[in-house]
């Protein structure tokens, strides 16, 4: 079986650093899509503290992985601190939108699969 190469030309099958994908950029966020397909995306980004992403919806599911530093991410209207080391679902149809705290990167992962946002 031949090994196939992710959506940005990585290797599979090869260990990969995540916090090294992405570089601190000032002022800036910054990603990397690693595999993007019709099931769904693993995203690699970096925030520069106070930078973030406004409120927006996505009809699927999708968990946060941080991976350093802090940020407050608010779903549904409810501000939540995260730091690395944890994980967070942003639901499918639910409102989110996040803001570093602190440096922060995070590993996106989305699934376009399964309930499409109407939970189960």
């Amino acid at each position: 079986m031949a090994i196939k190469k992710t959506a940005a030309n990585m290797p599979a099958a090869t260990p990969l650093e995540l916090t090294s994908l992405v570089d601190y950029q000032q002022d800036a966020v910054v990603s990397r899509t690693l595999l993007q397909d019709d099931i769904g995306t693993y995203t690699v980004f970096s925030f520069d503290q106070g930078q973030g992403l406004s409120e927006h919806t996505s009809p699927f599911d999708a968990f946060v992985q941080v991976l350093e530093g802090q940020a407050e991410i608010t779903i549904g209207g409810r501000p939540i601190s995260v730091e690395a080391g944890q994980l967070i679902l942003m639901p499918g149809g639910v409102p989110h939108k996040l803001q570093a705290t602190r440096p922060f990167k995070m590993l996106l992962t989305l699934f376009r699969t399964g309930s499409g946002g109407k939970g189960g």
